[in-house]
């Protein structure tokens, strides 16, 4: 079983012994011992993940990563968070994902219109089963509890992931600087309701649901 260790909070080094991981395409910087780097066509499982990802532009490029040694593996300095599931699901979106164990399946889930807010199509990437996921966020990540009766509203470009049974709705304002002439636009914002986590990220990715 590889074994996933933290080196600070930017450098995730994967130990393998013989076995495989599935990993974002161009995030390895160094490796030690006889290590090979596989391509893999889409990010989902199968032809349907495949087609799936090319309509909706759900755009993830994938390696397989295979052998016996240490792989270090990073990307633009951001800030890698890890989370074990134990068979639920993690809702991620595919530009914060780093690398997942060959036990976890990945896939894709409709999200409706908070994924064309982003504009990252409608569908957002999933990982599922019993193992580990590195998932990255723009500066360190804040994880936030959701219970019932207790929603949480969540700016649409500072979404990472969440897990649990959660729904999300999206819901759109009219800020403070659209209504001074300074704003582009309506606000969008996602509200989730259930039991389960959230990720959040401390900036924002560009969106075009206005002014978010």
């Amino acid at each position: 079983m590889a074994v996933f260790r933290l080196q600070g909070t930017r450098v995730l080094a994967v130990d393998l012994a013989g076995d495989a991981v599935k990993a974002k395409k161009g995030a390895m910087v160094a490796y030690d011992g006889e290590v090979t780097f596989k391509k893999m066509t889409g990010g989902g499982e199968g032809l349907r993940g495949l087609v799936t990802r090319r309509i909706t532009g759900e755009a993830m490029a994938v390696m397989e990563v295979k052998g016996t040694g240490t792989v270090y593996f990073a990307d633009r300095a951001t800030e890698i968070n890890l989370v074990r599931l134990t068979g639920e699901k993690l809702h991620v979106e595919a530009s914060n994902l780093l690398v997942t164990e060959p036990s976890l399946r990945t896939g894709t889930t409709f999200t409706g219109l908070r994924g064309a807010s982003q504009g990252n199509g409608l569908f957002t990437t999933t990982v599922e089963g019993a193992g580990q996921a590195a998932i990255m966020s723009d500066g360190p990540a804040i994880v936030l509890r959701v219970t019932p009766g207790t929603p949480l509203v969540v700016d649409p470009g500072a979404y990472v992931a969440h897990t649990g049974n959660l729904r999300q709705q999206l819901r759109s304002y009219v800020g403070l600087r659209t209504l001074i002439g300074e704003g582009s636009g309506e606000s969008f914002r996602i509200h989730f309701e259930g039991d389960g986590l959230v990720y959040v990220q401390p900036s924002e990715r560009s969106t075009i649901g206005g002014d978010v």
